[in-house]
This record gives structure tokens, C-alpha cells and sequence, in this order.
């Protein structure tokens, strides 16, 4: 079954999906996007219930292996340092995120001339600003303006910053007293009414769904806008393949349904807006005699150079009481004091720390209880009122750089629930992501003692793959990059990415911003570029 055609097809309704959508729709487009998931069932969610902690171990759980919704596909990730979250629905991951919201710094952008270390962008900093600025407004960021790890100028976060509390006050006052950086928070999470989204009322449940709707997940920013331009968003649909015509232009897609029948939606553009993980196993899964190796994948870097972040934390406990219970749980404070690279240091890069609070009494026990087996028994009630409403955690975010060994492949035996082979993630933390965790636990720990904790755990955490990134490449040379630096296919011209599988270093920082803004500024490149662009014989 055929269905109408459309100007763009979109495959994915996350972020760069619904930013794409929704200026592509603006500007008169006709626009389909393709979902595998849904909508989020508000009655459903986790984060307005007493059992919360209990809800979030497996319905709500980050991980698709362990959640198992209808719209998932598993991953073999037993091969991989980092085990891969996402959640497939209207809004992508921005669903289950906690918000932290930061730009990547200029030197991200050019690590390889300024640190001798990964590859440099085929854009800077400056270019992309103004993007950063107006997907700022549209989220509805929260923070305060004047870091000084940022370079000065440009327009200020549209909300001020979310009260640090005293989770903030503690961590601001060990970095203080080691004379080092700390700023407060930036969150897409709403500190005063914007927009039509309420204030945070400081539930400390973010990654599970926002009940007031102060948290910016694009599935509230954009996707009511994009709908309203004309956008027709399809839900559980579930592609399987991007063919081609005979002169190799992409005709649309071929998905499943939820009956299990299977359609073609036909397009003349065909954006993938899928993550780090999907994006590459679409375009693996859709191998032909022109591209017998994966579709654009002339240069073998399809589902090569997979980022993700390598990520750990050190609580700190404190007699005095924290209310580390309340929220958001979104950074109320962070430091980018030890980021950039320093040579002394033995390695490239550093990492971004963000102080968060530790959460309820089962998430607390997980926290603080890491590793720990002494405190069972007659000890667990008094360990649980030392730790419950007196700690919180550095959250130690590593700078990623690409390596062509940490792939995205698809697996030989795994399945999805229509058949389709699943994707295989091999991700080893390289030598330089240990050495900058190592040196920032050591540091994280020095602050926390500074601050007055009396006790400190620390843990490198496995379960922390947020941020799919790396996996086709940006660049202006086909050999060594799958899409050009506006996100199109180097061998398919009708064919886009706009997801975080373009980005060429991972940096240390929460990627969303970066995404968003890339997707805006490259789609609209599209959008004036239209009557140059290539499209297929019979559209």
C-alpha cells in the first residue's frame, strides 16, 4: 500500500525530528514524519505516583532491553563498556531526559587544532549561535547569563535560573572553597510560567516524564506547532528499509504497522532523525546492489565512531539536612573548571561536573549504597537516615572522542518484534576516558570533603549510554565523512541526517542544545536551497 507523497519525509519524532518538522512545515512543506512509538499516556507515567522508584525499575526504566514496550527494539549491548538508553515516542529521549541544558564550547568545535585530539567541525562556534539562541527560546531554557567558560555577547537564557536550594548552596561552597568554577544550573525546565508550561514545582522526578509540563521535552515545544503547520505525524510505524530508485535518489520508506502490514511512504527528501542507534541501523538494514555495504556508506563510516559518553559519580554525605529529595533533577549547579584539556594532565579533554540531588529512599540507598554490602541488617535504618535528605552527587561527564572500533552493527541473531535485526553496540572506554574520569572522581571527591561531606562514594556507572552520538559523521571530504557539513548524504542527495549521529567529537557536555541547534540550522539550508535540490524522476 502506497501512501501520498510527501515534500520530507522525517523518520523520527525526537528533537532534531520535531524541530525539522515543525520549520519545514512553516515554511509550506508538506511534511510526514514516520514513529515507531507513541505518544506518552500521561495517566501512565511514574513521576505523580507514591511507587515512583518502583515504576522507574522496569516500565520506566532507561534501558529498552528492560522496558520492552511494544515500541523498542532490543540491542545487544553485551559487548559494550556503556549500556545505550533511549525511549521511541513522540518526543524521543527528551522524554526521559533531565534537562541539563548547555552549548558546546567553541573548542569543541576544533579540539583537533586547539588539542591535537579527534577532529575539528566543519562549522564554529560563532555559526551556530544564533541557532542555540532561538532553540533556547523555543525550549524555554532556564539559567544565568555571564559564565565565564562562554565567550561574552549574545542573547541571555529566556528564563532565570531554577533555585539552587541547598544542594546548590554545598556544592557551591567546596568549589568555592578550592577556588574553582561553578555556575548555576541551565535546564530546559521551566522556572516561571512560559509558553503554556507551568514553573517547576521541584517534584525531583524529571527523567520520568514532567506531570506539570515545566520540563522542555519536544513533544510539548514543538510538536503542537509542527502539528499545527500541516505536519502529519504517523505513530507506530516502525521502518525498515529506504529504497532507492535507478538513479539512486531515496524514494521514501518502507515500514510495519502495528497489524503487522507493511506500507510505502514515498517522499521526495528523506530526513533521519533516528539517533546515534537508529539512524546507522536504517541505514545498514538498507543495503542494494549500489550500496551492498549500507545505504550512503561509500566511505565505511556508517555506524562507525560511536560516542557515548563515558559518565561517573561521587556522593558526598552531610550532617546537615539537604532535602535532597526535592528537584529538579536537573543540574542546580555546574562546573566546567577542569573541561578543557590541560597537558600536565596526561590526557585530552576533560569532563563537565553537574550537581544533582540523590533522590527518594530507594534511589538514595542505590546511590549512597553502591558497592556497599555492610549496612544490611541492624545498621540499614540508621545508614538510611544518615544518607536520606544529606547527600548529593557530582555527576562527571567525560569528554568522547571518536574511535572507529566502538560501532553500531546489526546483529545475525536479534530481532525486533517485526523481525527486523536489531542493532549490535561494541563500545570500549578508551585509555583517555578512564584517565579523565579517574583525575575528576579524585577532584569531585576534594570538593566534597571542601564542603564539609562526611563520608564520599564514588562509581564509574555503565548504565549511562544517553547520548548516542558519532555514528555518520559531518564533513566536506566523502572518504572520511557520511554526510556534508548541512547533514546531506554525500553519495544520496536527497537523503539527510539531522540527528546527533553527525557530530564529529562528542565533547563533555549534554548534547541536546547542540542537536536541536544543528537541526534548525541545517534544515533551513535545506529550505533555501530547495529549488537546487535533486529529487527523484517520478516525484
Amino acid at each position: 500500500m502506497n501512501l501520498d507523497r510527501a515534500d520530507v519525509l522525517i523518520i523520527g519524532a525526537g528533537p532534531s525530528g520535531a524541530v525539522s518538522a515543525q520549520r519545514l512545515a512553516e515554511a509550506g512543506f508538506r511534511v510526514t514524519c514516520l514513529e515507531q512509538g507513541d505518544y506518552v499516556d500521561l495517566d501512565t507515567i511514574p513521576s505523580d505516583k507514591d511507587e515512583w522508584e518502583l515504576l522507574i525499575q522496569e516500565q520506566w526504566s532507561f534501558d529498552p532491553n528492560v522496558r520492552a514496550m511494544a515500541s523498542d527494539y532490543p540491542i545487544n549491548s553485551a559487548g559494550s563498556d556503556i549500556v545505550p538508553l533511549m525511549y521511541n515516542g513522540v518526543g524521543g529521549s527528551s522524554v526521559i531526559y533531565g534537562g541539563h541544558w548547555l552549548r558546546s564550547l567553541p573548542s569543541d568545535f576544533k579540539m583537533r587544532s586547539m588539542d591535537g585530539a579527534g577532529d575539528d567541525w566543519p562549522l564554529d562556534y560563532q555559526e551556530l549561535l544564533p541557532y542555540y539562541e532561538r532553540i533556547d527560546a523555543q525550549v524555554g531554557v532556564s539559567g544565568l547569563e555571564g559564565d565565564p567558560a562562554y565567550p561574552p555577547g549574545g542573547a541571555p537564557p529566556p528564563l532565570p535560573p531554577l533555585p539552587i536550594g541547598k544542594i546548590g548552596k554545598a556544592a557551591a561552597r567546596g568549589m568555592e572553597a578550592m577556588g574553582w568554577h561553578w555556575w548555576p544550573g541551565s535546564n530546559a525546565i521551566s522556572s516561571r510560567p512560559y509558553r503554556g508550561h507551568a514553573a517547576c514545582a521541584l517534584r525531583g522526578t524529571c527523567n520520568w516524564v514532567c506531570p506539570e509540563g515545566a520540563k522542555g521535552s519536544f513533544d510539548r515545544t514543538h510538536w503542537p506547532s509542527a502539528l499545527a503547520a500541516g505536519t502529519q505525524l504517523i505513530t507506530g510505524a516502525r521502518v525498515r528499509e529506504i529504497p532507492l530508485d535507478k538513479a539512486g535518489m531515496a524514494t521514501g520508506a518502507i515500514y510495519i504497522d502495528r497489524e503487522g502490514n507493511e506500507l510505502f511512504q514515498p517522499a521526495d527528501v528523506v530526513v533521519l532523525a533516528a539517533n546515534g542507534i537508529g539512524t546507522p541501523r536504517l541505514l545498514l538494514l538498507s543495503k542494494s546492489t549500489r550500496f551492498p555495504d549500507g545505504l550512503a556508506n561509500s566511505s565505511g563510516l556508517v555506524g562507525k565512531r560511536l560516542m557515548m559518553h563515558p559518565y561517573a559519580q561521587v556522593v558526598g554525605v552531610f550532617e546537615e539536612q539537604l532535602d535532597s529529595w526535592l528537584g529538579p533533577w536537573g543540574q542546580l549547579v555546574y562546573s566546567l573548571q577542569f573541561y578543557r584539556t590541560d597537558p600536565s594532565r596526561g590526557f585530552a579533554g576533560g569532563a563537565k561536573w553537574a550537581a544533582m540531588p540523590v533522590g527518594g529512599p530507594l534511589v538514595t540507598l542505590q546511590e549512597c549504597g553502591m558497592g556497599q554490602n555492610d549496612f544490611w541488617g541492624r545498621d540499614f535504618h540508621d545508614k538510611m537516615r544518615q544518607w536520606f535528605g544529606h547527600s548529593f552527587f557530582w555527576g562527571i561527564l567525560a569528554n568522547d572522542l571518536p574511535d572507529n572500533a566502538n560501532t553500531v552493527t546489526l546483529d545475525p541473531d536479534l530481532t525486533d518484534s517485526d523481525g527486523i535485526p536489531s542493532p549490535k553496540v561494541t563500545y570500549t572506554t578508551s585509555e583517555n576516558s578512564k584517565k579523565i574520569l579517574e583525575f575528576n572522581m579524585d577532584r569531585a571527591r576534594e570538593s566534597m570533603e571542601a564542603a564539609g561531606a562526611t563520608e564520599t562514594m564514588s562509581n564509574v556507572v555503565r548504565e549511562t549510554g544517553w547520548h548516542l552520538l558519532g555514528t555518520a559523521r559531518m564533513g566536506t571530504d566523502p572518504q572520511s565523512s557520511v554526510v556534508d557539513p548541512w547533514g546531506r548524504s554525500h553519495d544520496v542527495p536527497n537523503l539527510y541526517i539531522v540527528d546527533g549521529s553527525v557530530f564529529v567529537t562528542g565533547s563533555g557536555l549534554n548534547p541536546t542544545a547542540t542537536i536541536a541547534a544543528l537541526a534548525l540550522r541545517n534544515i533551513e539550508h535545506l529550505i533555501d536551497h530547495r529549488h537546487d535540490q535533486e529529487v527523484p524522476l517520478n516525484g
